[in-house]
């Protein structure tokens, strides 16, 4: 642990403050870094929402230096929903560009990601590993099963991004039990480059490390991609099944409590 590692805490959101600064990250992010929009992005007061925000929970990293009256004290953010609030709010997130039958078919307990970013300033360091222990021991406690979310690339231009997709769709495509699939009428697929044509070190620096630290732990793609104009990404279905984990994956996974 590093001295500056003593002034993040990693919690559930609890205030209105929490929520607020949240968004205000996802917007530094999402709206202002990457060029993303949406119908509730709120761009005078720098909030970047949605209408399925009153149904998850923020898990937040929390710098206790920063100021938390200006909505500057998140710093790491992921967006939880447990399966039994998608009733509720009108399905998952992921409905809307994954077909997701099979996870709901399997009857298990899910658990949908999203929203993940991390302030600039934080990256490269341990921001990225205490988020996964929050989400470790939030998925711990609840008794999840599978956890799923779309992860993005920036950018729409599918042929720039051939050496990655080609990778993941050849080497990490989900199980037929857990391969979720791009809607029809946006699907694009993954196998654009024969798999021995694929520059693997070049695809994998391709790769965010978001996605590759799914990977790590034994996580799936979905069949096809998912170009979201709005956000000016290029999104993949990503698909974790806590049952097929390793030892070491699982204790990276939960920081060693699951």
């Amino acid at each position: 642990m590093t001295p500056e590692d003593s002034f993040l805490q990693i919690r559930l959101a609890e205030t209105d403050q929490d929520r607020l600064a949240a968004q205000r990250l996802r917007y530094a992010v999402f709206v202002e870094e990457l060029g993303g929009d949406g119908a509730l992005v709120d761009h005078g007061e720098r909030l970047e929402r949605d209408r399925f925000d009153p149904y998850y929970d923020q898990l937040v990293l929390v710098d206790r230096r920063r100021d938390a009256a200006a909505l500057d004290h998140v710093v790491g953010v992921y967006r939880l929903m447990p399966g039994d609030r998608a009733a509720a709010a009108g399905g998952f997130y992921c409905a809307g560009e994954y077909d997701l039958s099979p996870l709901i078919a399997s009857n298990r307990r899910l658990l949908e990601l999203g929203r993940s970013c991390i302030h600039p300033d934080y990256r490269g360091g341990n921001a990225m590993f205490l988020l996964w222990n929050g989400l470790g021991r939030y998925a711990v406690e609840r008794d999840i099963e599978i956890l799923f979310g779309v992860a993005s690339f920036h950018g729409t231009d599918v042929q720039a991004l051939a050496q990655p997709l080609s990778r993941l769709h050849h080497s990490h495509l989900a199980p037929p039990e857990l391969r979720v699939r791009a809607l029809t009428d946006h699907y694009v697929s993954m196998d654009i480059l024969p798999e021995d044509v694929v520059d693997r070190p070049a695809a994998v620096r391709a790769i965010p490390a978001l996605i590759k630290g799914y990977l790590r732990l034994g996580g799936y793609v979905g069949d096809g991609a998912f170009i979201d104009h709005a956000f000016n990404t290029t999104d993949v279905c990503l698909v974790m099944d806590t049952e097929r984990l390793t030892a070491k994956q699982r204790a990276l996974y939960t920081g060693g409590q699951g």
